[in-house]
């Protein structure tokens, strides 16, 4: 659908460096990075409003580099609604077909339906400043897919909201790809965002896309310890492989964690690694038990931290300033645990949670 090849732009302080992107007919593909990143200057180069300095851009296997935008059937949604504030709603819905020609019965059909579907009907003969952020977000994507677009693009298109109607508009958006059979492109650095949306997210730093995958793939199985650090990876220890059973290798960890690690991995005796295990992925309890889980390692609670319905847990496992494992619990675990500062556990994780990579 979209094929973007080796593109290039600098812009000074924000740039892209040699990107280059597969993005399949409808699916929803998550663009995700710090501020920053280049994100946004991707965006507006795929809609034509920047041209690249190298590099260029396939829609349906037509090269649309030198394409002006309005030529371009692509369909984009800012950050800040850019409603225009003379227009109604319904103006503002119904613009781009007005622009195209259409028969006022049309445009007052293809209002109507776009209103219906976004739930907006009632605000019709409203002006924007009238409107909450949400809705005047739901009269921008409603004006962008009136046109019918292939695409559509969305920058930051939830970030100015509150999160109860982010929440809300989530699903608006998969009911419009749903029921419009739209490729969408969304910009965030909203991970949770990412991980609801996506069918695939490209993770972008400092101009360039580092990894391509499933939010699965992104957030389980990241490539280095820069995308391991900014996917919420709270454990990235580095050690030795020093063997492989059957595609288990046993890793000593350069941090005295109480014990070795065990990981399916490929590596092999001798090679450097960098290991990775998200903090949900540790099970917390009091006593050693009979878990099947190769790895138990025991460990003093030095800290506990509630983060909204979870509590971070920071647990020292050795005798190293480095040796601490970080796990994440609900609320309810740790009272039934009754888990105190200083308090003796036992941190359990799979084989199957640790991602290894070469060191």
């Amino acid at each position: 659908m979209i094929r973007i090849e080796n593109i290039s732009k600098d812009l000074g302080e924000f740039f892209l460096r040699d990107i280059t992107l597969d993005i399949n007919e409808g699916e929803y593909f998550v663009i995700l990075g710090p501020t920053g990143a280049g994100k946004t200057i991707l965006l507006e180069t795929i809609a034509g409003i920047y041209h690249p300095d190298s590099g260029r851009i396939l829609l349906s296997d037509n090269d649309i580099t030198e394409v002006p935008p309005r030529e371009r059937n692509i369909g984009m949604v800012y950050q800040d609604y850019t409603l225009f504030p003379f227009l109604t709603v319904e103006e503002n819905i119904g613009f781009g077909l007005r622009s195209r020609k259409i028969g006022k019965g049309e445009i007052k059909r293809k209002v109507d339906e776009l209103a219906n579907l976004l739930d907006i009907s009632h605000l019709s003969h409203r002006y924007p400043v009238t409107l909450s952020g949400g809705e005047q977000q739901k009269v921008a994507i409603a004006r962008a897919i009136a046109i019918e677009p292939p695409i559509l693009l969305l920058d930051e298109p939830l970030s100015a909201l509150d999160s109860r109607t982010r929440d809300y508009l989530r699903e608006e958006l998969k009911r419009v790809k749903e029921e419009f059979g739209i490729t969408m492109v969304h910009v965030t650095h909203d991970q949770t965002e990412a991980l609801v949306l996506a069918d695939r997210i490209a993770v972008m730093m400092q101009g360039r896309i580092l990894q391509v995958g499933t939010p699965y793939e992104i957030f389980n199985k990241p490539l280095n310890k820069d995308l391991a650090d900014f996917v919420g990876v709270e454990n990235i220890l580095s050690g030795v492989v020093r063997t492989n059973e059957d595609g288990v290798a046993e890793i000593e960890i350069e941090a005295d964690v109480g014990r070795n690690i065990f990981a399916v991995s490929e590596y092999h005796a001798g090679d450097v690694v960098k290991v990775f295990l998200r903090p949900e992925e540790i099970i917390l309890s009091g006593h050693k038990g009979d878990s099947t889980a190769r790895n138990v390692i025991k460990g003093r609670i030095n800290e506990l931290q509630d983060v909204g319905p979870l509590t971070r847990v920071q647990m020292d496992t050795g005798r190293s300033e480095r040796s601490e494992l970080v796990v994440l619990i609900t609320k309810r675990s740790r009272e039934s645990l009754g888990l105190q500062i200083g308090d003796e556990v036992y941190a359990t994780f799979k084989a199957t949670s640790v991602h290894v990579v070469r060191g």
